[in-house]
């Protein structure tokens, strides 16, 4: 337990001291603020890359499969709406990474691979079905979609002969990068962004997109599950 109070010490001091080196991002404050307070979307602080622009992660896993672009300290439970807690994170850590944790009150999520992505919503377009805010990161993009639950998941996933494992569920207990965050990864942005201005972001139910997601993979041939 000492070594790792520890590695969690020297790991705070290094965030604390490159948010000293590094310049405010004042859009970044804002727009966590607007996503807590104004959308009331749970959210976090990331623990962010080693270095601005560097491909690692500031925490102490050598090989962390998510490099930037999760928690840490505070953990996922301590998501929160609150306008202070908000303000006092980023006005401490400018630069940190924006983590929504996925479920209600906030929305969750279906994610797959970026090129394949990129057809679905094409397919999608087509069908003139109305799509949320989509994330989109150097490697997978994410389209937000109306809290499910597991029972509901689990109900319309049943129903198919294949599920690409590439496709990905960001329920209750998960988590979304949300923009304009930088991560070991890459820049995190919009593919389709909220309206500006617009209240609450709608977001479709899950059973809208899952179809042709699922189709755009079995098709494409992504289907085996990426790190």
């Amino acid at each position: 337990m000492r070594e790792i109070l520890g590695r969690r010490r020297k790991l705070l001091s290094n965030l604390s001291n490159l948010s000293k080196r590094t310049k405010g991002r004042p859009e970044q404050i804002s727009a966590a603020l607007t996503f807590a307070t104004a959308w009331q979307w749970p959210v976090l602080p990331g623990v962010g890359p080693k270095q601005t622009g560097s491909p690692g992660c500031a925490c102490p896993d050598a090989d962390c499969a998510q490099p930037g672009a999760h928690p840490f300290d505070p953990g996922l439970l301590a998501a929160s709406t609150d306008e202070r807690l908000v303000r006092w994170w980023w006005t401490n850590r400018p630069t940190a990474p924006i983590v929504l944790a996925t479920g209600a009150p906030g929305p969750c999520a279906v994610s797959l691979p970026a090129l394949a992505a990129a057809r679905a919503l094409g397919e999608l377009d087509r069908a003139d079905l109305r799509l949320g805010p989509v994330v989109a990161t150097p490697e997978r993009w994410y389209l937000l979609v109306a809290p499910y639950s597991l029972a509901r998941l689990g109900e319309l996933l049943y129903a198919k002969d294949e599920v690409p494992g590439s496709l990905r569920f960001h329920g209750e207990g998960g988590y979304v990068v949300l923009p304009p965050s930088e991560t070991g990864r890459g820049q995190v942005r919009w593919e389709r962004a909220p309206l500006p201005g617009s209240a609450r972001p709608w977001v479709p139910d899950v059973e809208a997109v899952v179809d042709v997601l699922v189709e755009t993979l079995t098709r494409t041939g992504v289907s085996a599950p990426e790190m």
